[in-house]
């Protein structure tokens, strides 16, 4: 029988090389000369933590994550927005985690948006993923173009193909 899964996750090194490129172009930047500013990856827990002074700094270092996220191919919506919380003196520090995975929420959307469709599959949740299974591959491929069409708040990728 068919089946493909349906997930969400982020290449660590894609993202690496983001947080990267927007750390150089941050200190090449004329309105960041003398600035305490600091971008981190943390590659184990999947979060961005952003160190600077003001508001506006703050929202330039996370527009320049933005354009280069999209300019590597990393859809923006993988990043959960964290509140600026107030560090030490007059800093403002804010972590930006990276979902990996669809959480239960989101896979009971999927799941349900498939169910409706009135297509001849099975989609069942598995841990962090969502198996479709089919006796037509036709099928699978229409569940997957009626989740692209779909915003479920997650980029999805489809992978595990079979037959």
């Amino acid at each position: 029988m068919p089946s493909f899964d349906i997930v969400s996750k982020v290449d660590g090194q894609t993202l690496d090389n983001v947080i990267n490129i927007a750390k150089k172009e941050i200190l090449n930047r004329y309105d960041f000369s003398g600035s305490n500013s600091s971008v981190e990856l943390d590659k184990k827990t999947n979060t961005v933590l952003i160190i600077t002074e003001d508001d506006m700094r703050l929202k330039a270092i996370q527009d320049a994550i933005i354009s280069r996220m999209v300019k590597q191919q990393l859809d923006p919506k993988c990043m959960d927005m964290g509140k600026e919380q107030y560090a030490s003196g007059n800093m403002i520090r804010k972590e930006i985690k990276i979902k990996q995975g669809i959480d239960k929420e989101t896979a009971k959307n999927v799941v349900k948006k498939i169910k409706d469709s009135g297509l001849k599959v099975q989609a069942s949740i598995m841990d962090d993923q969502v198996r479709v299974q089919a006796k037509k591959i036709d099928d699978l491929q229409a569940v997957i173009s009626l989740c692209r069409t779909e915003d479920f708040g997650q980029p999805l990728q489809y992978i595990n193909m079979r037959n």
